[in-house]
């Protein structure tokens, strides 16, 4: 049983210096679009702070501040790092798209002939994780890991309030850097 509690305690231990170095690790961060506009306050928070580099292209960044986790961040992370399109068809695909042409054209006719679609299945909706009022969480770009979260409520939806709000967050934020 004493082994038991020995390697527990190695392994949390090992596991709080390994997330210590990811949240250390973080030096740009793009911050997505959160209730109530608390995405602004917060980029204007971490940048008088220098806390991190805020960038305006989600690419350039280390981490990803925002308010969700779970399928729609997961969707959101996979729009912002689709790969391009290529512009040119490929020989074979005029007869595709003429094929596609005539498909939408019997759809039109034939409601019927249709795909069918669920809508139920957006991405986001059954996730519990999907909108923590309150929540905030910065989350590593490459390995999709969550590396510091903080709970910290709004008292109320004015400019005032998200400021202060923003401003606690970023303090924290600021406290858990130096700790490490």
């Amino acid at each position: 049983m004493e082994v038991m509690k020995r390697l527990l305690l190695l392994l949390s231990c090992s596991g709080a210096l390994l997330s210590g170095a990811e949240l250390s690790g973080v030096h740009t961060v793009y911050v997505l679009s959160m209730s109530k506009g608390l995405d602004q306050y917060l980029a204007n928070r971490l940048t008088n702070d220098h806390i991190f580099q805020v960038v305006t292209d989600p690419k350039l960044a280390d981490a990803f501040l925002t308010d969700r986790v779970g399928e729609s961040l997961q969707a959101k992370l996979e729009e912002i790092f689709l790969p391009p399109v290529p512009e040119k068809p490929a020989p074979g695909e005029k007869e595709e798209k003429a094929a596609k042409k005539d498909k939408d054209k019997d759809s039109r006719t034939n409601p019927l002939l249709t795909d069918t679609v669920n809508k139920l299945a957006t991405p986001g909706s059954s996730s519990s994780f999907s909108r923590g009022k309150g929540t905030v969480f910065l989350v590593d770009a490459k390995s999709r890991q969550v590396v510091w979260s903080v709970y910290q409520l709004p008292k109320g939806s004015s400019a005032k309030e998200l400021d202060r709000t923003a401003s606690d967050i970023v303090s924290r934020l600021k406290r858990d850097l130096k700790g490490k």
